[in-house]
Formats: C-alpha cells, sequence, structure tokens
C-alpha cells in the first residue's frame, strides 16, 4: 500500500476515534456549559503515532467535530484550537530529549495545557465561573495523557502497528 494512502488511513481512523472516544462518555460540566470526556487519550495518542502535525489535526478536526455532533456548537472553534494544539505541543515535546525518553511527561504537559487552554475563553464567556471548569479538564488531560502512553507502549508490540 502507499505510504501517502496509510498515512491518510491513520489520520481518518484517529479522528474518527477521537469523535466517538468524545462523545461515548461525555459528562456535563457545571458553569460552563461544556463536558468532560475521553478524546484526549487519542488526541495524546495522535501525537505520538503523527508526531505535531498529525496530534494537531487529529486534536482539532476530530474534537470540533465531536463538539458539532454533540450539540456544542459554541465550542467548536476554541476546540479546534485548544485540542488542535494540545496535539501540537505534545508532538513538539515528544522530539525532544526528554519527551522521547519520558512520553508521559510530554502528554501531561499538553494534557495540562488543555485545561488552561480552555479557561482563557471561558472567563470571557462565564466569568468566575470558568474556574469551576479547571479542575475536571486537568483530570481529564491527565487520565488522556496517561492512556495514550499506555496504550501506545502496546500498539508499538503489534504487527499491524508498524
Amino acid at each position: 500500500m502507499d505510504n501517502n494512502l496509510k498515512l491518510l488511513i491513520r489520520y481518518a481512523i484517529l479522528m474518527a476515534l477521537t469523535v466517538v472516544m468524545t462523545m461515548v462518555i461525555h459528562i456535563p460540566t457545571i458553569g460552563t456549559n461544556g463536558y468532560l470526556n475521553l478524546g484526549d487519550m487519542v488526541v495524546l495518542l495522535a501525537a505520538l503515532t503523527l508526531g505535531k502535525k498529525g496530534g494537531f489535526v487529529v486534536g482539532g478536526l476530530g474534537s470540533a467535530m465531536a463538539d458539532l455532533l454533540l450539540g456544542y456548537f459554541h465550542y467548536a472553534p476554541i476546540t479546534f484550537i485548544v485540542k488542535g494544539l494540545e496535539g501540537y505541543i505534545a508532538g513538539t515535546l515528544l522530539e525532544t530529549k526528554i519527551g522521547s525518553k519520558k512520553p508521559i511527561i510530554a502528554t501531561s504537559i499538553a494534557g495540562i495545557f488543555m485545561a488552561f487552554g480552555y479557561f482563557i475563553p471561558e472567563i470571557f464567556m462565564y466569568g468566575k465561573g470558568a474556574i469551576a471548569s479547571i479542575p475536571g479538564n486537568i483530570m481529564q488531560g491527565l487520565l488522556g495523557a496517561v492512556t495514550s502512553v499506555v496504550l501506545y507502549g502496546a500498539l508499538k508490540r503489534t504487527k499491524a502497528f508498524n
């Protein structure tokens, strides 16, 4: 199979998986009209497997698509930027010496960025109520960081992955 086609298929599968993992469990948050989900796991897995460009595309497009499908239209543009940057930051940090040796550090930093990336526009949208989203988003980002690294380690050992 052509390498470009393989890459395109990986992007498509990871974007679709981001949508599914975001939609399967989404817990509405109090005070911000948002929700917690499992999509960060796939966004960060995309950064681990496809690098910073793939992390941005999968994170931005896959997560924004989930917002649109779930009816969170007001969050889709914010999500495109924040989740795209989450994937890009993780991919960039994974290229460093420490990130390649300890991917949990790179994915954790990106997951924490995501929490504060949402907080910035939410403060303008909801005022002080935006603070309520920070703990849940940090937990969501760190859960995504840990699970993506574990899943990546398991996938690296399979023939289908290489």
